[in-house]
């Protein structure tokens, strides 16, 4: 091989180190955002299913009192 070929062929394995280098590094901000909330949307589901009868239990308790609350602050008392 020539001295030129050599040269060319180690600025070409050379040139795509560097390229590859460079998109490794980068990453997408969007893709970020799009996993968290995907992993998210997960646990949550599994939380729904797998806790369903106490999750139920804690709603109805939460709009109860919610409930209650809103009644006293209607009649005015603190």
């Amino acid at each position: 091989m020539t001295d030129r070929f050599m040269f060319v062929k180690w600025k070409i394995k050379d040139t795509f180190r560097a390229w590859k280098g460079k998109m490794l590094q980068k990453t997408s901000p969007g893709i970020d955002g799009i996993l968290v909330t995907v992993g998210l949307c997960i646990i949550a589901l599994v939380l729904c299913v797998v806790m369903k009868d106490s999750l139920t239990t804690f709603i109805k308790s939460l709009v109860a009192d919610m409930q209650i609350r809103a009644g006293e602050i209607l009649k005015g008392s603190p």
